[in-house]
């Protein structure tokens, strides 16, 4: 379900930045006057001697920056070299507004571009970059100033220098033409409202600001007066870091993009890294993503072999079929072969004895599970789903989440409270021996109380079956849950009682979802946010800022290193969590974003909107891999993958599950098969066994059905089945370890 629209008011608008011709006070205390360009240091009178010589503004600077040469404060001098610029020789202020400033503005970004492709080759790669702020605040600072064609002329001279990296803010900024479009533009109000970070290497930066200093009356005061009022600038010596030492910069002199490297630009704003086009060159351009399995550590490793070899002795495998030990390796290796992320990048606490039992019981799941390799001889494979559903709810379920070892499922309520129910009728059984004294008598449904407010999400934490003669019990034992109050709880299933309450959020809670490894967990939520916590700290660990509207869903990377974003600006953003900036960002969806899953391949993220569209992304290039469409509009409320990554599952408002193949199908549908996909909305018959079923459902979705709604919702060929309910539309749909489908929803005649 998706959370209520209406996006939040927007945030105040800061006071207005310092430009390039803003004031700068000079470095004398005495007020300066614009008829005498000529200071003198402050003495006291006295009847020895005459007064002494005038000392220029420009005087006075040198001596100040020779004094820091002289001690090695070199950064020191650097920036007061930037600083500076800002002035004229005789010391006065840059003014606020002259007809000869305003080509300076084209006059020293064409000089400093031209010198930036006559420089070194080692140093070229990151000197590009410091071209891209220079444009978007010159641009900016043209437009405020009320230049508005020379602003263009500026805008469309430069344009193309910085396409494809910089699409989508080019495609925003070239809206803007006057003060007003400043104020009103997102992605202006951005830029404006804060300074943009670079990082470069020491003799880069010292080279830069020699050159520009050099040529203040070029240009370069404009160019130097635009990077201290809004950028940012770090330096980085190449001992302290490996991208500018001389191996890794002779590799980069021959790229000529200039995207921001992971940790540069606007914090939270990185929409170059969301090219989605299918330039195969620009894949370059793009941060380096680690995709791999997260690597256990070693003692967990050893004691989960032991356990596995255990398990051989005592149950050995049938003719045929691998050993446990055989899966394991099997397992590792093909998991071996993407780079991965370290211990040293996302912590965790030690391992435990569930933990080792929990690797033991995915391994046995793996091995037995239901294979689904995709297509066979153009056919779709033959999935069934269980289905759950839900009585006398009179409309007030909000939510639904079932726990991974198969015996739970919670529902969050629009009267404040969950309820958690078995999945087999039976009356829930305690976690660990001799905990009934407790809890409440034995019942098949438990009730939580404690939030002020509508429940919009219910996850349980990561669990696994319960096998015979396990070390230690692996059921679910933890639920988180989010609620309009603003606050993410988090339950005790031994105690049935809230153990912690996380606050950060100053905004209703959308959606939360698990790390893998039920340590660490996501929030996004009304106030356009989302946060990285860890269950045993109060307080969040990342905040995820970037969104122009509400975070409406989250999921995590299979290897907890990344976290995605869907948003009702029509955008999805993967984060790093180790830095906490954006790494892509995926554009196309017309409408708002309401389900998020990632392959447990860990190689593609599938997102859908209220539109009825599920849009599949490939993570290492950024590229979008194809649209699916089949749903009717109201929101496709849950996605979900096969443990092979080559089937999806989804579900949401128009009552129906639906099975889609991510590879493409074996064969284009014949002309006749499309008409029929445009008569009756089922599309091509895909799957012999589904075929009729599948017409059926989207024939029937939603009272008053027609033939012309029958052509708004023609369905791509690569839907495998669907299956519809009476009157249930599905809230959650979900693979097991095991390749089985569950659902569930609320009957609501």
């Amino acid at each position: 379900m998706s959370a209520p629209g209406g996006g939040a008011p927007s945030p105040a608008q800061r006071s207005g930045s310092i430009g390039p011709n803003a004031s700068m006070p000079p470095m004398s205390q005495q007020p300066m006057n614009a008829n005498a360009p000529v200071v003198h240091t402050p003495t006291t009178p006295g009847p020895s001697g005459p007064p002494p010589a005038p000392v220029s503004q420009q005087n006075l600077n040198q001596i100040v920056i020779d004094y820091l040469a002289k001690k090695g404060y070199t950064r020191t001098e650097a920036m007061l070299r930037m600083e500076s610029a800002s002035q004229e020789i005789d010391g006065r202020s840059l003014p606020q507004s002259n007809e000869n400033q305003r080509p300076k503005y084209q006059a020293g970004f064409d000089l400093l571009k031209v010198w930036i492709e006559d420089n070194l080759d080692l140093y070229k790669p990151e000197l590009r970059r410091v071209l891209w702020p220079l444009f978007v605040y010159s641009f900016l600072d043209l437009a405020t100033a009320l230049y508005p064609q020379e602003a263009q002329q500026y805008f469309e001279a430069n344009k193309n220098l910085f396409l494809p990296e910089h699409a989508e803010d080019i495609r925003s900024l070239q809206k803007i033409t006057l003060p007003e479009h400043v104020q009103d533009n997102s992605t202006a109000k951005l830029y404006r409202g804060n300074k943009y970070r670079l990082i470069l290497s020491n003799p880069a930066f010292s080279n830069l600001m020699q050159f520009l200093e050099n040529k203040q009356k070029e240009g370069g005061s404009v160019m130097s007066a635009i990077m201290s009022s809004y950028c940012n600038v770090i330096t980085k010596d190449r001992a302290a870091d490996d991208r500018f030492s001389f191996a890794a910069m002779l590799g980069r002199s021959s790229e000529s993009h200039t995207f921001p490297a992971e940790d540069e630009g606007i914090p939270g704003h990185h929409p170059g890294s969301a090219y989605t086009g299918d330039n195969p060159a620009m894949t370059g351009t793009l941060p380096r993503l680690r995709l791999g399995k997260f690597p256990p550590e070693a003692e967990l490793e050893s004691d989960v072999r032991a356990e596995l070899e255990d398990h051989d002795s005592k149950n050995p495998p049938a003719p045929g079929q691998n050993s446990l030990i055989q899966e394991y390796d099997d397992m590792i290796k093909k998991e071996e072969d993407e780079e991965a992320p370290t211990h040293a990048d996302v912590p965790f606490p030690p391992s435990t004895a569930r933990d080792v039992a929990m690797e033991v019981q995915r391994v046995k799941e793996n091995r037995d599970r239901f294979r689904i390799e995709g297509r066979s001889g153009g056919v779709g494979v033959a999935c069934s789903v269980c289905m759950f559903t839900f009585h006398n709810t009179h409309d007030r379920m909000i939510c639904l989440d079932f726990s991974d070892d198969n015996m739970l499922v919670a529902a969050g309520f629009e009267d404040s409270y969950i309820r958690v129910w078995s999945l087999d009728g039976q009356a829930i059984r305690p976690s660990h021996e001799g905990i009934e004294e407790f809890t409440s008598p034995p019942s098949n449904s438990k009730r939580l109380f404690g939030h002020s407010g509508p429940i919009y999400s219910v996850k349980f934490a990561p669990s696994a079956p319960r096998s015979e003669g396990e070390i230690a019990p692996t059921n679910a034992r933890w639920l988180l849950s989010s609620s309009a109050d603003k606050t993410i709880r988090l339950w005790s299933l031994d105690l049935w009682q809230c153990m912690v309450i996380y606050k950060g959020h100053d905004q209703p809670v959308w959606d939360l979802s698990w790390g893998p490894f039920g340590y660490y967990f996501v929030s996004g939520g009304h106030d356009k946010t989302a946060r990285l916590w860890a269950t045993d700290r109060i307080r969040q660990q990342r905040i995820f800022a970037g969104h122009d509207q509400d975070v409406d869903c989250v999921c995590f990377h299979p290897n907890s290193a990344y976290v995605f974003t869907g948003s009702s600006d029509r955008t999805v953003r993967m984060w790093a969590v180790t830095t906490g900036n954006a790494v892509r960002m995926f554009t196309g969806h017309t409408g708002n974003i309401t389900a998020l899953a990632c392959s447990r391949s860990g190689k593609y993220l599938a997102s859908a909107d209220d539109q009825g569209s599920i849009f599949l992304w490939e993570l290492a290039s950024g590229r979008f891999v194809k649209r699916m469409r089949g749903h009717g509009k109201g929101g496709i409320w849950s996605l979900d993958w096969s443990v092979e990554s080559t089937v999806l599952v989804s579900s949401g408002a128009d009552n129906t599950v639906r099975v889609w193949d991510i590879a493409p199908p074996a064969s284009e549908p014949t002309s006749n098969q499309t008409r029929l996909a445009a008569d009756t909305g089922s599309g091509t018959k895909i799957d012999a066994n589904a075929g009729g079923s599948s017409t059926q459902a989207s024939t029937s979705v939603g009272p008053g059905s027609s033939k012309k709604k029958g052509k708004e919702n023609v369905v791509t060929p690569d839907q495998i089945s669907a299956f519809p309910t009476k009157k249930s539309p599905v809230y959650k749909v979900k693979f097991t370890n095991m390749n089985l489908i569950v659902a569930g929803g609320a009957y609501l005649p």
